[in-house]
């Protein structure tokens, strides 16, 4: 796969109204900066912060969010969107550079911790190459089926998903974003709990594989709670159960798989890394920066539109939980097969 062209831009209110409305067209409130949780003087030179995906989806808008929330402590952050190889390309470009503090990238749960298992061949090592900052956002999945679908077998919850199953061996089937995404391995993680089988549909993509599911082509699909709001909504998608040990203030009558399957629970995640050599002194300023914004009421606000949950952690605490996400989707990655040459 080559790699394709960085996009810079220098982030502007104006370019934070065009990438939301490209997600979810819901920020229409004030976007007021979130108070910083210092004052102090602006750095002299510009930072970039790298998007290892395309401009307009929730990872880079939150990334938007958070150079604006930083500009008072740590002066203009550009954002470069550099997407290509699943997220390596532009997270490969965050662990070779200067150990200066002056670029810091989005860490994600696809990069950081599926990726190394999927992958044959990695342009940079996970647990080593980066310097964690603070964990970002937390997403809540959501195992939603097409809501004609699910009237037709009259399925409500996640117990009766399981016995039509069971009673109908091979006859579900499931879409995702395609081999090694979350949405396979969360499914594959809950045909192994459940007990039953259904047939993986892989799809270029996790819009492709939404659109499967909304023309009834596939029976249900595990996507990020982000993405599926709109159509639950709509009524044109059921929310089954959610992915979090507990239920989620985003879709407080929907159950979470562990009421039913013990302990389970996989989420979508992103935070933010810089190069390894980093001093620790940097990433310390850097972690109170971007934790001071994670925490303004103002964010959470705006996190909230997009059914995210602001994360603020230590480096230490990020560094600890990446580790143990890249340890259970070893596992998971390892059971299906999945490898990407």
């Amino acid at each position: 796969m080559h790699p394709q062209p960085a996009t810079r831009q220098i982030f502007s209110l104006a370019s934070l109204v065009t990438a939301s409305a490209l997600v979810l067209g819901a920020f229409t409130a004030t976007l007021a900066a979130p108070a910083a949780a210092q004052t102090a003087a602006p750095a002299s030179k510009v930072m970039r912060l790298i998007v290892p995906y395309a401009p307009g989806g929730p990872i880079d808008v939150t990334a938007r969010l958070m150079a604006e929330g930083v500009k008072d402590t740590l002066g203009t952050v550009i954002i470069e969107n550099r997407p290509g190889a699943g997220g390596n390309i532009g997270v490969d470009a965050v662990a070779k550079a200067a150990p200066d503090g002056l670029t810091v990238g989005i860490a994600a749960v696809a990069t950081h911790a599926i990726n190394p298992w999927l992958f044959s061949k990695m342009p940079y090592n996970a647990a080593t190459d980066f310097a964690p900052i603070t964990q970002m956002v937390r997403v809540p999945n959501v195992l939603v089926m097409n809501a004609d679908t699910a009237r037709r077998l009259n399925i409500n919850t996640l117990a009766d998903l399981i016995s039509y199953a069971k009673a109908n061996p091979a006859k579900l089937n499931y879409a995702s974003g395609g081999n090694g995404s979350a949405g396979h391995l969360a499914g594959e993680m809950f045909k192994a709990r459940a007990g039953i089988f259904a047939l993986h549909i892989p799809y270029n993509g996790g819009n492709p594989a939404q659109l499967a599911l909304l023309s009834g082509q596939v029976d249900f699909n595990f996507d990020n709670l982000a993405t599926a709001a709109p159509n639950i909504r709509s009524g044109k998608l059921k929310a089954i159960a959610v992915t979090t040990l507990t239920r989620t203030g985003a879709l407080p009558d929907t159950p979470p798989m562990a009421d039913t399957l013990k302990g389970f629970a996989i989420d979508t995640w992103w935070g933010l890394v810089a190069p390894a050599a980093t001093p620790r002194d940097v990433v310390a300023r850097l972690n109170q920066a971007f934790v001071g914004a994670l925490n303004a009421p103002e964010t959470k606000t705006r996190f909230a539109t997009l059914l995210a949950e602001p994360v603020p952690t230590t480096p230490d605490e990020f560094g600890a939980f990446m580790k143990g996400e890249r340890a259970k989707y070893e596992k998971l990655v390892k059971a299906t097969g999945a490898r990407v040459d």
